[in-house]
Parts: structure tokens; C-alpha cells; sequence
């Protein structure tokens, strides 16, 4: 991973943005993230991924697509454990975490056990 430069980060993103949206940005630091025009935190190499994402002609709203973007994961996010856990083998075609260990722990001569209720 190469070492980023903060102010040349901060300079490219800045030029960028206001060629692509006309104006200059609000950039606030604060522990090593950074907040666009009172967006959603980022870090600095996400940061300078917007950066060229905006000076390759790309349109894109650091603060306002990011938060679209995350939107749809908290949907997901309130589906049943079981639901996930059955999409998820589905997808990947291998065994489920609770499979797994329960096969371990088939298959092993040792003192342990599976937890009530399984």
C-alpha cells in the first residue's frame, strides 16, 4: 500500500471537485476522516479515489451517492439470520458456519459438544 500525501490528496480532490460541480468544497478533518461538505465520513484514500473518479469525468457526489449506496444494506440487514445464512450457502455453494462446526464436531473423537438447542 503506498503512503498518501494529505495535502496533495486534499489539492487533487478540491481541484476536481469544483471542475466537476462548479463550486469548492467544504472539507472538514477530524481523526483521520474526512467529511465533504458535511457528508458521510471518509478516509483519505477513498478520498482520493473520489478524486479520480471526479477528474476522470466520472459524475459522481462523494457525500450524496455514498449514502444511497448504504441505504440498501440496511434493508438486507433486517432479514432473519436464517435467511442470510441459507442465501449465503446458496451463493458460495459451501457449508454454513453452524454446518461446518457441526460436522467437526461429528467427526472428532473429542469432549466436545454441540450447544443446547441445535
Amino acid at each position: 500500500m503506498s503512503k498518501l500525501d494529505k495535502d496533495q490528496v486534499i489539492a487533487d480532490f478540491t481541484a476536481a471537485y469544483e471542475k466537476a460541480h462548479g463550486k469548492k468544497p467544504t472539507i472538514e478533518a477530524k481523526s483521520g476522516w474526512y467529511s465533504v461538505d458535511g457528508g458521510k465520513n471518509i478516509r483519505l484514500a477513498q478520498l482520493a479515489e473520489e478524486a479520480e473518479a471526479l477528474a476522470g469525468g466520472a459524475p459522481a457526489a462523494p457525500a450524496a451517492k455514498a449514502e444511497k449506496k448504504a441505504a440498501p444494506k440496511k434493508a438486507e440487514a433486517k432479514q432473519p439470520a436464517k435467511k442470510k445464512a441459507a442465501s449465503k450457502k446458496a451463493s458460495s455453494g459451501g457449508l454454513t458456519a453452524r454446518e461446518l462446526w457441526r460436522q467437526k464436531l461429528e467427526q472428532g473423537a473429542t469432549s466436545s459438544r454441540l450447544p443446547r438447542g441445535s
